[in-house]
């Protein structure tokens, strides 16, 4: 049974047709948002906001585009007449957009730079124009999903890990210079690691082998397993509500024990 806990409450999520985006916009919905969906792919976009239901909406949005927001704000406030709720999910890896190497001796500098364009400028221009519209209500919560990558390093992901880094450092400033101005927005980032998205889909394949490595990669999880996107709509939902009304500026991580204390050391590709 669902409480309703954001009802009343409108919420934008970018890169909300698949994985993680599409699972925080079905909780959403379910707690009585009405939720605007954006992303890139409007054929997707437009189906998965049939398939919500009635207080949904798509929008096509290109997280990088600084006119794109102005158009998608201005019509949320059209529409709505508020915002109360953004969560800054879409991003990029650079491997399924056929990037090239990312690992930092070997990545082309176009290559770091599209990562940054969707998954930094992205998240600062949805953070700038969010303030804007979101300050005007009684109170908002900005969400944005960073990365256990944005916390350690990863040598094949350069660009990424510097790009997540970048989103939770973001993130602590929007939540001081709101408190400072004395916006009663919070602002928080997730951490999600090993979560079952597509992402992950190249890898793990399909037929027998599928569960061979899908246990291999649970083997490094200290919980043994790997996280479902629904594990991180919780937490999300969790920030977006009333519950978390005395949180700002925090990293909360979804990642099965992986922060707690485990040592990855990178395996020698001379070995």
């Amino acid at each position: 049974m669902f409480q309703e806990r954001l009802k009343d409450q409108v919420a934008l999520i970018t890169g909300a047709t698949q994985g993680i985006g599409a699972e925080i916009a079905t909780a959403f919905s379910r707690e009585g948002a009405t939720v605007v969906i954006t992303d890139v792919n409007d054929s997707k976009g437009v189906s998965f906001a049939k398939e919500i239901g009635k207080n949904c909406l798509y929008l096509h949005l290109d997280v990088k585009e600084e006119s794109e927001w102005q158009q998608v704000m201005a019509t949320v406030v059209e529409k709505f007449g508020k915002l109360n709720i953004l969560v800054n999910n879409a991003g990029i890896t650079g491997f399924q957009e056929g990037f090239g190497p990312q690992d930092p001796e070997n990545a082309s500098l176009d290559s770091w730079r599209k990562v940054h364009a969707v998954n930094m400028d992205g998240i600062f221009l949805g953070c700038k124009y969010g303030i804007q519209v979101i300050k005007n209500t009684e109170k908002g919560s900005i969400i944005n999903i960073s990365s256990r990558s944005g916390l350690i390093g990863i040598p094949e992901a350069a660009a990424y890990a510097s790009s997540k880094a970048a989103v939770r450092n973001h993130t602590k400033t929007v939540a001081l210079y709101c408190c400072q101005q004395g916006y009663n927005i919070r602002c928080n980032s997730v951490h999600p690691a090993v979560i079952l998205t597509p992402m992950w889909e190249p890898m793990l394949g399909s037929g027998p082998e599928r569960e061979v490595r899908m246990a291999e990669i649970a083997k490094d999880i200290p919980m043994q397993k790997v996280g479902m996107p629904i594990d991180v709509a919780n937490a999300v939902l969790f920030l977006a509500s009333d519950e978390s009304k005395y949180i700002t500026g925090i990293e909360l991580s979804i990642d099965g024990g992986m922060l707690a204390g485990i040592c990855n050391t990178p395996k020698r590709n001379d070995v």
